[in-house]
């Protein structure tokens, strides 16, 4: 075991503060990993603030970050994929059981004993696992990602959360090329679908109840953008899209997307609205529409959406900042205040 210097909340209400954390040693097929750069999710502040208590409760003092890339300083005897001074990444998993139907069709984020980056049982030392938000990791290499060394590393980190998170549903709708596709919202999550839709080839349309929002919107790839809170606009495309991607994770109004669909289309939440949507039976009935919701990405789902990503140099709009500022940028996380992802420059973590 290792001492790594890493930034922790000792309780829901806690300021985070610096101090250190316990790593294991490296074992035969394990990576470790200096930590270049961190993104910010909102799940990380859920977790911090032990908001989703009834369903993964916070253990504290609780280390997040599963928005990983950094350098390889270390690799096991047994590692045969990675080398010390690659550059590679960590995602929202660092483990699973590796023998479910789940894991065997790499869809590791459905099996029944992974492993979370943070806040989740840990084999190896007891309590639970530390994340991102430190100088160093180790990772069983099964876990590791290879980070693409053409893309702005700041810009990648989100991509192990934020952009699996939006390419997964795109990706497995099928071939979109010249489909309506529909993003419902443009924050971390949405402008990543803006991005990935528009490089399948799809016709790309943005819901926003921002009209501040539109000039980015098409910046980032959009064909055109529909306020939705304009009823005329609205109704002038409703029954028009193959696919929506709702990203929304307040409660709003799900119906007035399912309307949008047209015959046989699907919309796939990947936002968590805290309360339960009212979901009209009727609205899916007449049109034979579906309703469904994504998680992540297999690891090697993940691993095809960074080579994606690199082919058409895909990164997230990101603003970086130092570790020392990471109070202050969960107060403007809540209030969306942030275009459209923080990403930490952990190298900030050296001067403490």
């Amino acid at each position: 075991m290792y001492k790594a210097k890493a930034y922790s909340v000792a309780s829901a209400a806690s300021q985070f503060a610096s101090g250190t954390i316990t790593r294991r040693e490296t074992t035969e097929r394990d990576v470790q990993i200096e930590i270049l750069f961190c993104g910010i999710c909102h799940s990380d502040l859920h977790t911090v603030r032990d908001e989703w208590h009834s369903v993964m409760p916070t253990t504290y003092p609780c280390v997040p970050g599963h928005e990983i890339v950094g350098r390889v300083t270390k690799a096991g005897t047994a590692v045969t994929n990675f080398k010390a001074g690659d550059l590679v990444g960590v995602g929202c998993m660092v483990d699973s059981d590796h023998t479910c139907p789940n894991c065997h069709d790499g869809l590791e984020q459905f099996c029944p004993g992974s492993t979370f980056t943070y806040n989740s049982p840990d084999k190896h030392l007891g309590g639970v696992t530390y994340g991102g938000y430190s100088e160093s990791i180790v990772v069983d290499e099964r876990f590791v990602l290879r980070v693409p060394t053409n893309l702005n590393l700041a810009g990648v980190a989100p991509l192990l959360c934020a952009g699996i998170t939006t390419y997964s549903p795109i990706r497995r709708w099928g071939d979109i090329k010249g489909k309506k596709i529909g993003v419902v919202g443009l924050g971390g999550l949405g402008h990543m679908g803006v991005k990935f839709a528009r490089a399948f080839g799809a016709h790309v349309v943005v819901f926003t109840t921002s009209p501040n929002k539109k000039e980015d919107a098409i910046r980032l790839g959009a064909h055109e953008v529909i306020i939705s809170t304009n009823a005329a606009e609205m109704k002038k495309q409703a029954g028009t899209f193959n696919f929506i991607l709702d990203t929304i994770a307040a409660d709003h109004d799900i119906n007035a997307y399912i309307n949008m669909l047209g015959r046989d289309g699907n919309i796939t939440l990947v936002g968590a609205p805290e309360t339960p949507l009212q979901v009209s039976a009727f609205a899916l009935l007449f049109g034979r529409k579906s309703l469904s919701g994504s998680l992540i990405g297999g690891i090697a789902e993940t691993q095809e959406m960074l080579d994606f990503c690199a082919e058409h140099g895909i990164t997230s709009d990101v603003e970086v900042i130092p570790i020392q500022k990471v109070n202050e940028a969960y107060e403007r996380l809540v209030k969306s205040d942030v275009k459209y992802r923080f990403s930490i420059d952990m190298a900030s973590l050296k001067t403490e």
